[in-house]
């Protein structure tokens, strides 16, 4: 009897601890021994379960005669009996059969051979036999089950890590990519479109045909650096899915749909207000744009940015050219100034500096020079100088300047000025419509009583807010600024027409017809794209009516679609950071910045090859002309205001300097190019074209300059300390592994009288950027 008593206490105690829980812990790699990230692990016959993390590293309570099932889509599925094992590891092999599937990617349709290992998919089927458990296990841990649950645990390298916050996001991290990059956000790409991050979450997993996951250089590959953490492609049965998300501005600056992710991230203590508008209040208030419902956010700084959001010109960098190849150097004239006080702010501001957005010929012009009054018939002096190069021993510097001809405000003709102001949404930071609305009030104060006023606004739409109004009428003018309110979305398009109309049916014959935009640039409504804009303006020019283009703001501003505004608008372009350069801008430079007295001006030089071996011209990329350009009266090029200076740069290597800048040539074999003796005292000749602002043909001007090199003139120095900053700021390769200290020292050099104190705050600028 004791030992039937022994025999069953044994056999109890042997059951107790075969059926008591414990700790079993593990790691799940694959064949090659990487880690397996999310990688399901469940209890056979149950669901309870888990996942490995980001090393394949796993925790899960079992008894010893539970069996553990490892799942992880593209690998075979192992199981394992717990027994007396504390520890169980396991290495997953690659199933094999599924890599003749064809997969949809980027631009073209590849076999899943030629993407091995890089790809995982999860179909239809899979989804629907793993939905009923998903949404379950979802409403165990208050999780909402959408197309991203469904990935969890069934996708190769794809880590899912779900919130039970709700109205929060799931994170999802693709294997792979985290040394890629510091930020392991994959692109998402929805029936071949790329779309914002939390999409996978908006679409309805019955709707999900398929996804697609690529994690190493094939999504690169298709993809660029956009695919550098991961890309999950999702095919939908209907090919068109709609997502229905409201429009998120945030300070007065839209957020696009595909940015959305931004608003996730914007921690609920930096937000001040949040106003939810329904759909029909949103759509009556702000436009088409928010038809979806809208919702407001103000946070307590009040000046929200997206990032890398602004948009500049490529620009490649003016290189050295032979003179015995091409003796002929052909430019158009740029006396816009906005990329230097645009470069300022970000100074300011403590950004960094966008290379595209240093243009240096913007950046010299923004400052005057000490050029004579123009005394004979042409409106304009021409003035050069030659000198040593100060941060190159080897080479010349060339300055070459225009002075326009200045007149007194009561000089000038009567003007019929239309202001068209975008009134947009993203236009409410107080450095936008606020700012705009206190620098247009000091252009209204120097109104005359011959001069007209009209205003026209855009936002999801164009109107007109004032008719033709005299300048006498000052107060009506400044009210009707006062009353603007920014809203909406901004139909830049229709309210360049709609300006262009009213300045049409209100043209002064022999008088300053001009439309002065001031926007950020961020169109988006109708025509919007850089092309669009080009064509729109390229045909209200033909109307005689000039245009003035004012940038304001940052965050979303578009400088390469308002420069094309000005360029072909034949107008001119500054950005307006702060209330001084307003008075710049609409004070001191009143009548260049509204009265054209040349049109079309084109420089073209022609450099002795008896002189001159090689030379550049530094900046002006983006106004390049071909040398037949220059006698070619149909084609545009830049305007010349009253009283503005226009100067450029050029870095000329003379012969026989030895220069690592120049490569060898080839001999020609049919051309034997051979330098005329004729002219050997001169180094240079500078022919000008220019047109009257009424006038289509071209007049001619010509200047020779003789090869003689002087001690550089205060004004050379100085326009050269800003050619180096700019070079520096470009990482430009000409710039000889200059310092900043030679910018300082160069400008201190230059600065002279300066009566208005623009040089002394450059070099303040250059030494706040030195310690940044």
């Amino acid at each position: 009897m004791k030992i039937l008593l022994k025999f069953i206490f044994v056999l109890a105690v042997s059951m107790q601890i075969q059926a008591q829980e414990r700790l079993i812990s593990g790691k799940v790699t694959d064949e090659s021994g990487t880690p397996l990230p999310a990688v399901t692990i469940i209890i056979k016959g149950t669901s309870t379960g888990t996942t490995t993390n980001f090393d394949g590293l796993y925790q899960i309570k079992a008894k010893n005669t539970d069996v553990l099932v490892f799942t992880y889509l593209g690998y075979i599925k192992e199981e394992r009996v717990v027994g007396t094992l504390t520890t169980i590891s396991v290495a997953l092999e690659a199933d094999k059969a599924t890599l003749d599937e064809v997969v949809i990617v980027g631009y073209g349709t590849e076999k899943r051979r030629s993407v091995t290992g890089s790809v995982a998919q999860v179909s239809v089927s899979q989804l629907n036999k793993n939905k009923k458990e998903a949404y379950h296990n979802a409403l165990a841990n208050q999780i909402q089950y959408n197309t991203v649950t469904a990935l969890q645990g069934k996708v190769a390298g794809v880590q899912v890590n779900s919130t039970k916050t709700p109205g929060s996001n799931s994170h999802i991290v693709i294997r792979g990519t985290a040394t890629i990059s510091n930020n392991n956000t994959p692109l998402v790409v929805v029936d071949g479109k790329i779309m914002p991050y939390n999409t996978v979450e908006s679409i309805n997993p019955k709707q999900v045909n398929d996804i697609t996951v690529l994690k190493d250089s094939n999504a690169t590959a298709i993809y660029g650096s956009r695919g550098s953490n991961g890309v999950i492609i999702i095919s939908t049965k209907n090919k068109e899915t709609v997502l229905i998300e409201p429009l998120y501005i945030v300070d007065g600056v839209p957020i696009k749909k595909e940015q959305n992710y931004i608003i996730e991230n914007l921690p609920k203590q930096d937000i001040d207000t949040k106003i939810q508008y329904d759909k029909a209040e949103a759509k009556d208030k702000f436009g088409k744009i928010a038809s979806n419902g809208c919702v407001v956010i103000t946070t307590h700084q009040g000046n929200f940015r997206l990032e890398n959001q602004e948009s500049y010109a490529v620009i490649e960098e003016n290189n050295f050219e032979r003179t015995s190849l091409a003796p002929l150097s052909t430019f158009s004239i740029d006396v816009d100034k906005a990329s230097y006080s645009n470069i300022r702010r970000m100074i300011n501001s403590g950004l960094a500096i966008e290379p595209d957005a240093v243009k240096i010929e913007e950046m010299i012009n923004y400052f005057d020079y000490n050029y004579p009054q123009p005394t004979g018939e042409h409106p304009f002096s021409i003035n050069t100088e030659v000198a040593k190069t100060p941060w190159n021993a080897g080479t010349k510097i060339v300055k070459i300047g225009l002075q326009g001809k200045a007149y007194l405000n009561d000089e000038l003709p009567a003007s019929n000025l239309t202001f068209l102001i975008d009134v947009s949404g993203s236009m409410s930071s107080q450095n936008k419509l606020p700012l705009l609305k206190s620098a247009f009030k000091l252009l209204v104060n120097q109104l005359r009583e011959q001069d007209k006023v009209s205003i026209v606004v855009y936002a999801g739409a164009a109107g007109v807010v004032l008719e033709p109004t005299s300048g006498k009428h000052k107060e009506k003018i400044i009210a009707a600024l006062d009353n603007l309110n920014s809203g909406g979305s901004t139909a830049g398009g229709a309210g360049i027409k709609l300006a262009y109309s009213l300045a049409e049916e209100n043209f002064k014959k022999n008088g300053n017809n001009r439309v002065i935009l001031a926007t950020d640039g961020d169109f988006n409504v109708g025509a919007s794209s850089d092309k669009a804009m080009e064509n729109l303006i390229e045909e209200k020019r033909k109307s005689g009516v000039f245009l003035s283009v004012l940038g304001f703001g940052y965050g979303n501003y578009k400088d390469s679609k308002l420069e094309i505004l000005a360029d072909k608008g034949n107008g001119n372009h500054a950005y307006i950071d702060n209330m001084q350069e307003a008075q710049k801008v609409f004070g001191k430079e009143f009548g260049g910045t509204l009265f054209t007295i040349a049109k079309d001006v084109k420089i073209q030089i022609e450099f002795n090859p008896n002189k001159v071996q090689a030379y550049r011209l530094i900046g002006y990329e983006n106004r390049m002309l071909a040398d037949e350009d220059f006698v070619d009266d149909t084609k545009d090029a830049g305007e010349l205001g009253s009283g503005h200076t226009v100067t450029a740069l050029y870095e000329i290597i003379p012969v026989g300097v030895d220069s690592k800048y120049l490569k060898d040539v080839a001999d020609l074999k049919y051309t034997k190019p051979e330098a005329v003796k004729d002219y050997s005292d001169e180094l240079f000749t500078v022919k000008f074209r220019y047109k009257k602002p009424d006038g289509d043909k071209s007049i001619e001007m010509v200047h020779i300059q003789k090869d003689l090199v002087s001690e550089a003139s205060e004004d050379l120095k100085f326009a050269t300390s800003v050619a180096l900053f700019g070079m520096q700021l470009r990482q430009s390769k000409y710039h000889n592994n200059s310092k900043i200290d030679d910018v300082i020292a160069l400008a201190k050099s230059g600065r002279g009288e300066d009566r208005d104190g623009y040089r002394s705050e450059f070099m303040r600028l250059v030494s706040s950027y030195q310690s940044l």
